[in-house]
């Protein structure tokens, strides 16, 4: 279902320099947090490795506060789901989220081996509040990943509301992924929404099958 995040570690970098504090431009953001992150990692990639909690933990507590939680878990249920929950349904979705998410992601920053990274220049200034802007990943066989990240500007903060990795768009994969679980749930949401960090940790051990049989 989720075939595009084979190469996990690509969309991991794709997704997190997003989740950043704000700066003056949605391209210094990008630019900014992507060396932060990096910087980090060569410091403590041992000892991540050896305490994956404490890296998911440091995730989720360094980015979970600035992602666009409430715009993202909206776009994913879809007015026809996000209308019908409750704030109290709606925060549990947003933490459950970025939970997974953080759990799903990590393993793949730590595989991270110097890959090239370039943030593309800005073609444009940012426009109201709404913005993209681009990257190129290259991987070790020299394979060129461009991502298209789409940011908006909440209370002079730009945060991540969707990215666009070689052409799929990850918020329509969670969105058909929501809207599945719904279906096999009878349309229970709270059945849906606690049973969401599973749903994400079937697709990662899919994504890890085709892996190790070389697909």
């Amino acid at each position: 279902m989720l075939t595009v995040l084979r190469r996990g570690f690509l969309i991991l970098l794709a997704l997190l320099p997003l989740f950043a504090a704000a700066s003056t431009t949605p391209h210094q953001v990008v630019q900014q947090t992507t060396e932060t992150l990096l910087d980090d990692l060569k410091k403590n990639k041992a000892f991540y490795k050896s305490n994956p909690q404490a890296f998911y933990d440091a995730l989720n507590r360094i980015l979970g506060p600035v992602v666009d939680a409430d715009g993202i878990s909206r776009s994913i249920m879809t007015v026809k789901y996000s209308r019908q929950a409750s704030p109290e349904q709606m925060t549990r979705f947003q933490e459950n989220f970025k939970r997974s998410l953080m759990q799903f992601y990590g393993n793949a920053l730590l595989e991270y081996t110097n890959q090239d990274i370039r943030v593309l220049p800005s073609s444009a200034p940012a426009a109201g509040d709404r913005a993209s802007v681009g990257m190129e990943v290259r991987d070790t066989q020299g394979t060129v990943y461009p991502v298209s990240y789409t940011m908006v500007k909440k209370q002079d903060q730009w945060l991540l509301r969707n990215v666009v990795i070689n052409g799929i768009n990850i918020g329509k994969l969670f969105r058909d992924q929501f809207a599945d679980s719904m279906q096999r749930n009878g349309q229970n949401l709270d059945k849906t929404i606690d049973g969401w960090a599973d749903v994400v940790a079937k697709a990662k051990d899919s994504e890890e099958g085709r892996k190790a049989q070389g697909q």
